[in-house]
This record gives C-alpha cells, structure tokens and sequence, in this order.
C-alpha cells in the first residue's frame, strides 16, 4: 500500500503576508470552496481574534471536506493558558484543527520571547494539551527549525519532541527564513525522524533561493507525510512553497506517484489549471505564464524543429501530458515558425488548410513581417488566430471605424484640485449607418475603450459582457518618438481571457488596434453574423 502524505493549504494565513494581497471575507470563502473542491486535507483560515476579518472567518466552518484549520501562537511565557487571550481566541473558533507556532531556534527563544529554553517547552506542552482538550486535532509549527537545529539541535529536537510527546497530530518543520537547501533538509528530517515519527512530521517552505518545492518534496523522501504551501507560492517575501507545482508533481512522477497516494483524485487534478488561474482572479492579477504545469508557457514550443516533432510525438517535448493538469500544448508562431508551427495552432484554433494552399505561405510570410516590424504573436493568440482568418477570407467586416480623435486636459477644478480628463469620440460605420460614440475615461486608452463599445448597434448585446483586465505597453527601440507594442487581455462573462496587439509609433494608435481586435475576436466567438 502506498502511504499518505496529507495536503496543508496556508494561503489564507501566510499567502496573507504577500505584498499587495489582502483578503476580503468574501475573497476568503471562495478560496475555501476552491481548495476544499480540489481535495486538499487542510485549510488554514487565518488567525482568529488578529483582525475582524480573520474573526468573521471562523464564525462557523468553512469546508466540507477538508479540516478547517485556526492559527495561533503557543502560550505566552508566565502566563497561564486560561489566561493568555489569544490562545482564548484561537480555541474558542469554529474550527477542526489548530496549529500554533512556536520558536525552535534558541536564539529566537532569548531575543523575540525572553524566556528560558525549559520555558519555551513547557509553552508548547501545555498548548497542544489545551487544544485536544478542546477535542482539536493539535499540530506545532516549530518555527525556524533548520536554522535552530542548524545552531543548537538539541533544543530543535526537544521541541519537536515535546509537541509529539503531548499529543500533537503533527510536528511540522519551518524553513522559515527559507535559506535551508535541498541537500540539507533531506539529511535534517531523516535525524528528526529518530526522534519523531515520520507519520507525524511535515515541512513548511519558504521560497528565498527559490527552493521550496524542491525543499519540500526533499522533505517527502526523507519521511515527512505532511507538505504545507499556498496557490501559487504566494506568501512574504519571495512566497511559500508552491502547492499547485507539489500537487502535480506528486500525482504525476512515478517517484513519489508510486510511492505516495494524495486526497486530489485525477479527476480533480485535471482541474489543476483552472484553480490555479481562477485563485489568480480573485486576487485580480495576470496569471504567471511561465508557472510549471499550468503556465500558458509551460508547454508552450517556439522553434519549428521542435514543433514538427511534437506533431509527430508530443512525448518528444513534453515530460507530462498537459491535458492531465487541465492545461493545452501551444505551439507558437512567430519570425522562428515554420509551417508545422502554423499550421499545428491552425489546427488549435479549429482552422482546416492544406499544407500546400498558397495561402498558407502568404499567411507564414504576413506573420514574419508583422513579427519584424514589433508584433510578436507568441502572447497573442487571439490576434493571431484573427489575421489567420482574414487572411483565409473568413472574417466578416463586422463594422468600420471611420475615424477617433482623443483629447487629454489638465486644468485646476472648481475646488482647486489638479486634474486630469480624457475624453474619447469614436465615428463607426455599420452598413449604411454611421454611429458617433462620445466617452470619457480615466484615461485616452480607457476613454477610446468606452466610447468604441459604447454604441456598436446590432452587435451591442455581444459585446456587454466584454471586460478588459489587462494592459501592457513595451517601448521597443527607445525615445518618446519610439515603436510601442500595446497587450490587452480581456475576459467575457463565461471566464473566457484572450490576448490581442497592436504595434505603432503611437501608443494611442497601438492601444487601439489592440482594441479593435479584442473586440472583433469577441464577435467571432460568439458566432455572430454579419449585419446587412
């Protein structure tokens, strides 16, 4: 029989300490319901009593499936349990588990708690005592462990033990200042392991030499059965161990699928990319595209060698089957394609062409054209997809834009404040008819965006749902005067994202094309017919 090694999701508590993140309670329950779907074994929530949303949270229990998890910190030096209000507070939550940090590094022992090292173990002892007298399931964070067995491994020792030897169902190792390497960790749990029970030991990485998966999945083979990490490696400073890249690599490499079991079923785990990108929405950020596994990049091919191999046997570039996490091959086409490139994401976008149609050549030509003037299609699918299409004729003129203009002033309001307006008028002509759309924006991009969609007609109701998250501009050879090449990402009600481009001297005019194509592609899509 395979052994167990148990899931510990902590994004609600140290994904929390990313720079720039802060959870809602809102934000919090959809994350929860995400990794209780998945099948992760824990859920740690936050810190009940730190801060009204972290209260709010444990109110009642969150998860279905997985152990609802409150976080604390061990008792107070020459304060008594019944005493110590936030021991209080983490006790009195609606959880199913605790766990409660506590120093494993002497050093941190005397400077951050000013106590003895006897003291420091008589904290642990009656912590964990306290929470299973609660009926908790108890786990100690033995916070800066590698360091402190690094400096004094009795004491590290005797913290672990002290944890297990009153009953916690968990010991779990901090690389805390995450400096631990890979090599280290391995040969430090298997010490701990004749002291602890590898059954009863996890690890928890910090990402500062960009190890903490390796560090973790180190930390497996040595014989812990507990990994702790966060969506994406979220977390302070550099992140936390990512649990996404860890999922995956233990279902999928015979050697930890073969030795290990997990509680995210392969049904699940082809949901791996969607979690991963829907955890990204909720923090309103791009997804990273070069992320291992769920990348858009991570089995992304460039040069046309490869690619015509991958048609010939994906197992050629690929080390897994990227439909196994829920992800897709992408075969990439720019000024390095050949026509296996081409037509490999023709065959993506659902497009038919033999390989010997002229058009095809007039297509791979257009692209290394278009590639040595700026664009660059390798991040733009759906631009690509679009002059694919144009080229092939099947494009419907859905609408010309006759003409815009944008104005920005700055001027002193009526109050004396500094200001800034853009106003955008677009002229758009749909058959017969001429439309003018006037907007205004925080912004020339943002204003030409609204008033482009602002009235498009008969094709208005295709487009209400059309949303813009992202905009990225690259200056590509220097000077105000330069070429500008303009990203958008966009999104529509069904969760669907695209990625269009433009490429000019001037970034209106890039921004706009960039536009435009968002919103044609989302005609497209959408099946929608030509108006008479």
């Amino acid at each position: 029989m395979k052994d167990r090694v148990y899931l510990f999701d902590t994004t609600l508590r140290d994904g929390a300490q990313t720079s720039g993140v802060d959870f809602t309670l809102d934000d919090k329950l959809k994350i929860a319901r995400l990794l209780d779907d998945l099948g992760v074994d824990y859920v740690e929530g936050g810190y009940p009593g730190a801060n009204p949303t972290d209260t709010a949270f444990f109110e009642e229990k969150r998860t279905k499936r997985a152990r609802f998890t409150a976080f604390g910190m061990t008792k107070r030096a020459g304060v008594s349990v019944s005493n110590d209000p936030g021991l209080a507070g983490v006790l009195q939550a609606e959880a199913d588990a605790d766990c409660f940090v506590a120093k494993a590094w002497d050093y941190h022992v005397h400077v951050a708690l000013g106590t003895t090292l006897e003291e420091n173990l008589a904290c642990v002892r009656q912590t964990v005592e306290a929470a299973i007298a609660r009926g908790r399931e108890a786990m100690i964070d033995c916070e800066h462990f590698f360091d402190g067995y690094k400096a004094n491994p009795t004491h590290a020792l005797d913290v672990a033990r002290a944890a297990y030897d009153s009953g916690a169902r968990w010991v779990v190792l901090c690389d805390t200042n995450g400096g631990t390497l890979p090599h280290e960790v391995e040969a430090i749990v298997r010490e701990v392991t004749t002291q602890v029970p590898g059954s009863h030991l996890g690890i928890h990485a910090h990402d500062d030499t960009g190890q903490a998966v390796a560090n973790s999945l180190a930390a497996v083979r040595a014989g812990v059965r507990q990994v702790q990490g966060t969506l994406n490696g979220i977390g302070e400073r550099c992140g936390n161990a990512n649990l996404v890249t860890i999922i995956a690599t233990l279902s999928l490499k015979p050697e930890f699928s073969d030795r290990f079991e997990i509680g995210v079923e392969p049904t699940k785990l082809k949901e791996l990319t969607h979690v991963s990108r829907a955890f990204d929405d909720i923090l309103n950020r791009s997804p990273n595209r070069h992320a291992p596994y769920v990348g858009q990049n991570a089995f992304a091919t460039k040069a046309g060698i490869h690619a015509s191999a991958i048609v010939k046997d994906p197992k050629t570039y690929e080390h897994i089957a990227p439909e196994s996490v829920g992800n897709r091959r992408r075969v990439l086409v720019s000024d390095q394609a050949g026509k296996s490139n081409l037509m490999a994401e023709l065959a993506r976008f659902g497009i038919e062409i033999d390989k010997a149609d002229p058009r095809l050549d007039k297509l791979l030509t257009e692209v290394k054209a278009r590639e040595a003037r700026g664009f660059s299609y390798e991040a733009a699918d759906a631009s690509l997809e679009l002059l694919a299409r144009r080229t092939l004729g099947t494009v419907p003129r859905f609408f010309e834009v006759q003409s815009f203009r944008v104005m920005v002033e700055r001027r002193f309001n009526a109050i004396g404040e500094l200001i800034t307006l853009s106003e955008a008028i677009v002229k758009v002509k749909i058959g017969e008819d001429l439309l003018l759309s006037v907007a205004e924006g925080n912004g020339p991009v943002n204003a030409l965006d609204a008033a482009l969609r602002k009235d498009l007609g008969p094709y208005q109701s295709a487009i209400d749902d059309l949303e813009l998250v992202d905009f990225k501009v690259r200056i590509l050879n220097g000077g105000t005067g330069a070429t500008t090449r303009v990203l958008i990402e966009s999104r529509d009600g069904a969760k669907n994202h695209w990625t269009t481009i433009g490429v000019s001297e001037n970034i209106i005019d890039a921004s706009f094309q960039a536009l435009m194509d968002s919103v044609f592609y989302k005609l497209v899509k959408s099946g929608v017919e030509k108006a008479v």
